[in-house]
């Protein structure tokens, strides 16, 4: 069995000719959102995944077994509610709006200019149409966008981030960290007695 425990995002790094010949892995969002998994390569070869918790595997990404040799994730089409306007009176502000409405409730969701993606869900449906919003569910690949705080999607299923007080500054990738702001509020003591 071969063991795989680093992830190329996208295969960045590679040559080109490299990523295309190796076996591929054909994997849906639930397998690939998990850090610890199995699989059986285009080659027939057992593949066991040991990536750092809460790594999620993206279609393109290339893992490289302990032995150096490299194997293709592909994202494997699976059943999606695919969401776009409707019809000639619908714009594309209306995704923008559906996206707000998933997004408060922590739904993953793929966004794309033409169209958003989620997992099949019918009370979600039902809120969308009611939107004036067409859902139709197809079999596709289902890349959800990570999570927006510097969160990541863990094994349960759910991207973890925290709310915190302070602010959140990144300076061009090289190093983060947190401010909390003096804002003035003074607290004083009058002296009062009673």
């Amino acid at each position: 069995m071969l063991i795989a425990n680093k992830v190329m995002p996208q295969g960045r790094g590679l040559a080109r000719v490299l990523t295309q010949r190796a076996p591929t892995i054909e994997l849906d969002w639930d397998a690939r959102q998990k850090s610890r998994f199995s699989a059986t390569d285009s080659q027939g070869r057992a593949l066991a995944v040991f990536l750092p918790r809460g790594t999620a595997v993206r279609g393109g990404d290339v893992l490289v077994a302990e032995d150096g040799s490299l194997v293709r994730v592909l994202a494997a089409p699976q059943t999606v509610l695919r969401i776009t306007p409707c019809g000639q009176h619908g714009s594309p502000f209306d995704l923008t709006r559906a996206a707000y409405h998933l997004g408060n409730r922590h739904v993953p969701i793929e966004l794309t200019p033409e169209y958003l993606q989620i997992e099949p869900d019918h009370v979600l449906a039902d809120m969308l149409r009611a939107m004036h919003l067409t859902v139709t569910e197809l079999q596709a690949p289902f890349e959800p966008e990570g999570g927006a705080y510097g969160g990541h999607v863990t094994n349960d299923g759910h991207s973890h981030h925290h709310h915190g007080h302070g602010h959140h500054h990144d300076h061009g990738g090289h190093h983060e960290h947190a401010h909390d702001h003096d804002h003035g509020h003074a607290h004083h003591d009058h002296g009062h007695e009673h």
